[in-house]
């Protein structure tokens, strides 16, 4: 099938590594041109051939100067993948109902939702006047809280609620927005050495590899496997093509029977 994204010019945010890295990978396979931002580069983002442009977009400028450098380059944009996330996760932080102070929260708010809305605010423009699409990285703990850490399920519900109500006006102007919730995926957040698998095992006197070997059934997963970076890839890359016009305000969730709601 034909994508439509064969010279297509898209931003991919959290690019350096997991989804985001997948993402790059999947929009230049479709033969799109991909400016990949992150606070640093890795050999594997640079071995895509995207452009790289260093960002931090947990700060109050980060996201809107990044748009700016962006279109500084090339004016035309046809795909934002507001995929930045994650965020630190204090010390004793598993004791704490709130999982977090007051910093805590608004790191992890200004990283997961701010910079999806400062910098979808910023491209907009560009955006209309190509018609592209806009898609958020979500995470199945906005529908299902108690699976990570609260600032960050609370910050991924406020983004979905976010990408939702844009969607109508955006729609108006010929801008696509959606999103795509994944479940348990096997990246360095969930799963690395640092992750958040690794503070639960610590927390509960356990193996991290046991840990994640255990995920998938305790997480309800019906695949009984994390799902791979590439699969999330694949929905963003579809939802993002013009071959997708009605597709508006979606949530598409990859979750491996997770969810279990209708």
């Amino acid at each position: 099938m034909d994508l439509q994204l064969e010279g297509k010019r898209v931003l991919v945010t959290g690019a350096s590594k997991g989804i985001g890295l997948a993402v790059v990978r999947a929009f230049v396979a479709e033969g799109a041109s991909v400016v990949a931002t992150a606070r640093r580069a890795t050999p594997e983002l640079a071995a895509t051939g995207a452009v790289f442009v260093p960002a931090d977009l947990s700060t109050s400028d980060g996201p809107v100067r990044l748009v700016e450098t962006v279109l500084a380059q090339d004016d035309r944009l046809d795909v934002v993948v507001n995929n930045a996330g994650g965020g630190d996760r204090p010390d004793g932080m598993l004791d704490d109902p709130f999982n977090g102070d007051d910093d805590t929260w608004a790191t992890v708010f200004a990283l997961n939702l701010d910079a999806a809305v400062r910098i979808t605010r910023a491209a907009l423009p560009a955006l209309a006047k190509t018609r592209g699409a806009v898609v958020n990285i979500s995470s199945s703990s906005a529908r299902d809280p108690h699976t990570a850490p609260l600032p960050y399920a609370a910050a991924k519900a406020a983004l979905n609620a976010f990408t939702r109500g844009l969607a109508d006006s955006a729609g108006r102007m010929g801008v696509r927005i959606n999103a795509v919730t994944p479940g348990g995926t096997r990246t360095d957040l969930l799963v690395g050495a640092d992750g958040f698998a690794a503070d639960i095992a610590a927390n509960l006197g356990v193996e991290h590899a046991a840990l994640v070997a255990a995920l998938p059934e305790q997480m309800g997963m019906v695949t009984g496997e994390l799902i791979d970076p590439s699969e999330i890839a694949r929905a963003v890359v579809l939802l993002a093509s013009p071959t997708m016009p009605s597709a508006i305000g979606s949530n598409w969730s990859v979750h491996g029977g997770a969810m279990k709601s209708a």
